[in-house]
């Protein structure tokens, strides 16, 4: 049975076949070549995928980036389709389904959302509630540049804190768009904001919401 990380991978795959190497994205300056490059970098060079979080080793990815995104596009998009290779740890689906749901979903909707055309697609409700999962595990986390205080909420009631603190903001919305409220694409995520109207404001303003 595919898992959720799988078919996300593989519909980010088809996107980014079907647009090209040339057309944006909701990632701030990268082009869909930046997107493929990244993700191959961070499954494939552990070595400087690191670089990601820790400033240190920035210079060294940003080198092995640089080489990445010289290679051809259509390469990019093959080794993302056919997955880690066997000495990753996302080759073993428990830790590629924990670690890739959010992040594949994500830089689809990078794609897709870049287009003048782009519709909310329909998801299925176990995806809906694995992505809650993932969200509910990480709000604090994400959270932690949110200038005012604020709360995800489901449709069906569940909420989870992302920061705390006052005035407070309620985010309502799929689970899917919230996670891409948190992660920083305010601008196409589709949910409701309540709540004091300066932090509303101010809370649009942020240009990233995550880490």
């Amino acid at each position: 049975m595919s898992t959720h990380a799988k078919r996300e991978r593989l519909l980010l795959a088809d996107l980014l076949e079907t647009a090209g190497p040339d057309a944006p994205t909701l990632c701030e300056g990268w082009t869909t070549r930046d997107l493929a490059a990244h993700l191959v970098v961070r499954e494939r060079r552990p070595d400087a995928a690191g670089g990601i979080l820790v400033k240190q080793l920035a210079p060294r990815l940003d080198r092995v980036m640089a080489e990445y995104t010289a290679k051809p596009y259509e390469e990019l998009v093959r080794l993302i389709r056919t997955g880690p290779p066997r000495f990753s740890p996302f080759s073993f689906k428990p830790v590629d389904e924990l670690s890739n749901i959010v992040e594949y979903y994500v830089h689809a909707e990078d794609v897709r959302r870049a287009q003048p055309d782009w519709a909310p697609r329909e998801l299925d409700p176990v995806f809906q509630d694995a992505l809650w999962s993932r969200l509910e595990r990480s709000a604090r986390l994400m959270g932690r540049k949110v200038p005012t205080g604020l709360v995800l909420r489901r449709p069906n009631g569940q909420t989870a804190v992302a920061q705390r603190g006052t005035p407070v903001v309620t985010a309502t919305g799929e689970p899917s768009e919230l996670v891409l409220f948190l992660y920083g694409r305010q601008s196409a995520a589709k949910v409701d904001l309540e709540g004091d109207e300066n932090a509303i404001a101010k809370l649009r303003e942020t240009r990233q919401l995550g880490i």
